[in-house]
């Protein structure tokens, strides 16, 4: 069982940046795929990024490729992620999310199985 705790969300100006971060709960932190996804109202959830476990492979949406990092930090049981030049549309409800997919990395939402509470990015312009 994995337990997922977001921070760092916030209401920002266009050309702005922010950190988002994940705390996890559970021994098994380290063999997870990790991944960021955001929920703008009105919209399904999308794929942001993701980073496989050992942090040494990550997978971005086009949307969010060169401005966005991911990372992690096993010794922390943490995921982050950075948010650089940030803009209107990138406002959403940010959710942090495991996968058991163990060596891999996962891009859908179905391939999550422990999801945080979210936290919420707005942008303004």
């Amino acid at each position: 069982q994995v337990q997922l705790v977001e921070s760092g969300g916030g209401l920002v100006q266009a050309g702005g940046s922010l950190r988002l971060s994940c705390a996890a709960s559970g021994r098994t932190f380290s063999t997870y795929a990790m991944g960021w996804f955001r929920q703008a109202p009105g919209k399904e959830r999308e794929f942001v990024a993701t980073i496989n476990w050992s942090g040494y492979s990550t997978y971005y949406a086009d949307s969010v490729k060169g401005r966005f990092t991911i990372s992690r930090d096993n010794a922390k049981n943490t995921v982050y992620l950075q948010m650089n030049s940030l803009k209107p549309e990138d406002t959403a409800v940010y959710y942090c999310a495991a996968s058991d997919i163990k060596y891999g990395m996962a891009y859908r939402v179905l391939e999550y199985d422990y999801w945080g509470q979210g936290t919420q990015v707005t942008v303004s312009s």
